[in-house]
C-alpha cells in the first residue's frame, strides 16, 4: 500500500528560512513574529489553480495509455494485474494513498526520517548561508481503515526530537508530538480500465491541535500550531501496462489546508514570540500538488519518484510584547519544490519496505532540506 507520507523535510525548512512552507504543520511556522514592510500573499485563484493542475493532467493521459488498475495491493482488493502475476508496490514517499477498497482492511505504515539542513532559499530564489543549522529526527506513522469498500478512516501522529548546530541553541526537552491529522477519505470513482477511467478520492479531515505551541520553556519545543485545521485533497490513481509486462502506477493530487480557528500565544512560542508576549496567531493557508510515478522492475522491486509543489501564505500574529507595545506582524508567503526519489521492495501482496531521499531543490523563503526517509508498509 502507498502511505500519504506528511512532509517531514518541508516541515523542518519552515525552521531554517522566513516563511512557512509545510504540509502537515507539526513544525513552528518560522516566519511569524517576524516584521516586513508588506504582506505577501499568494491569491486564491492561483490556489485553486494549484489543485486543479494535476487533474488536468491526469485527464490529458488517459486517451493515450492503457490503465491496468488501481490499489493498494490484492490485500486491499484493488491491484491491478498483467498477464503475468500481481505487481506489488509499497507506495512512494510523498504521494497520498487513495481510499482502501476493501471492507475492514487495516494499514500500518511508520516512517523515518532525518532533515538535514543545506542552505537557505531567498525571495527570488537565490542560496544564502546557513546559520541556523535545525536538524530533526522524526517518526511519521500512518494508520488507516477501511469502514466500507469505498469509505476510509486515516490517522497520521508525528513525534520529532530535534538540535542546532552553529551556536544558535540546544535541543527540544524531550521527544515532542506534533498536531494530530484525522482524515475520511471517500473514493468516489472506480478504476474501470476499459474505459481508461482511473480510480478518485477525496479526503477531508481536521488537524488537531496536539502539539506544543505556547508557553515554551525553549523555541525547539514548538511543535504545534494551536489551531484545528481543515485539511481537504482530491486524489488520481491509475497503473499502465508497459512493454515487457512491466507496470507504470500514476499518482496525482492537490492538497489544500486552513486554519479553522487562532492560537492564544504567550511568552516563547512557535510563531517565534518571546517571554512577555501575550496575543493571537493564525496560520496562512497552505497546500501542495504534485505527481509521483511508481515503474515495477519485477513483482517485487518498484523504482519511485514524487515532484511537488509547495505554497503557504505567511502567519499573521497579534498581540502586546514584555514593554507593553502592541505588534501586528504578517509573514512572508513561501514556496517549494521536492523531488523524491526511492526504491521499494515488497516481499508479499501485504509487506514491504521503502527507503528514498526527499529534497528541496528549489522555491523562495524557505530553507533547502535533504531528508533521507524509510518506511515499513503492511496491510491486514
Amino acid at each position: 500500500m502507498a502511505a500519504t507520507m506528511i512532509s517531514l523535510t518541508r516541515a523542518h525548512a519552515a525552521r531554517l528560512g522566513t516563511a512557512s512552507a509545510t504540509r502537515a504543520m507539526t513544525a513552528r511556522e518560522k516566519d511569524a513574529g517576524r516584521p516586513y514592510e508588506t504582506a505577501s500573499y499568494i491569491p486564491i485563484p492561483e490556489s485553486i489553480l494549484f489543485v486543479a493542475i494535476p487533474f488536468l493532467i491526469a485527464l490529458a493521459g488517459l486517451a493515450s495509455a492503457h490503465a491496468a488498475g488501481t490499489g493498494n495491493g490484492t490485500a486491499a482488493g484493488s491491484q491491478g494485474v498483467n498477464e503475468d502475476y500481481t505487481q506489488w508496490y509499497t507506495g512512494s514517499l510523498v504521494s497520498p494513498s487513495g481510499a482502501l477498497t476493501k471492507k475492514g482492511v487495516f494499514a500500518w505504515e511508520p516512517y523515518f526520517a532525518y532533515s538535514q539542513p543545506v542552505g537557505n532559499l531567498d525571495s527570488v530564489g537565490r542560496a544564502a548561508p546557513i546559520k541556523d543549522r535545525a536538524h530533526m529526527v522524526s517518526s511519521f506513522t500512518l494508520y488507516k481503515y477501511s469502514i466500507t469498500n469505498s469509505i476510509s478512516l486515516q490517522m497520521t501522529p508525528t513525534i520529532s526530537y530535534g538540535w542546532r548546530h552553529g551556536g544558535y541553541g540546544g535541543t527540544t526537552s524531550g521527544v515532542k508530538m506534533g498536531d494530530l491529522p484525522v482524515d475520511v477519505m471517500w473514493r468516489y470513482l472506480d478504476a474501470d480500465p476499459k474505459r481508461y477511467i482511473p480510480a478518485l478520492s477525496l479526503f477531508v479531515g481536521v488537524a488537531f491541535p496536539a502539539g506544543d505551541y505556547t508557553k515554551l520553556g525553549r523555541a525547539e519545543d514548538g511543535v504545534g500550531t494551536g489551531t484545528y485545521t481543515f485539511r481537504v485533497a482530491l486524489t488520481e490513481q491509475s497503473t499502465y501496462t508497459l512493454p515487457g509486462h512491466h507496470e507504470l502506477r500514476l499518482r496525482t493530487w492537490g492538497t489544500f489546508r486552513r486554519a479553522l480557528t487562532q492560537a492564544h500565544i504567550a511568552d516563547i512560542s512557535s510563531y517565534g514570540t518571546s517571554a512577555g508576549f501575550r496575543g493571537l496567531a493564525h496560520p496562512g493557508m497552505y497546500g501542495e500538488s504534485g505527481f509521483s510515478l511508481e515503474y515495477g522492475v519485477n513483482q517485487k522491486w518498484v523504482i519511485a519518484m514524487d515532484l511537488a509543489r509547495d505554497w503557504a501564505n505567511g502567519s499573521r500574529v497579534r498581540g502586546y510584547n514584555a514593554q507593553g507595545k502592541y505588534q501586528d506582524v504578517l509573514g512572508q508567503a513561501s514556496g517549494d519544490w521536492v523531488i523524491a526519489p526511492a526504491v521499494e521492495y515488497n516481499w508479499s501482496p501485504r509487506f514491504g519496505i521503502i527507503a528514498g531521499v526527499t529534497a528541496i531543490f528549489a522555491g523562495h523563503n524557505t530553507g533547502q532540506v535533504i531528508s533521507p526517509q524509510f518506511a515499513f508498509n503492511s496491510v491486514f
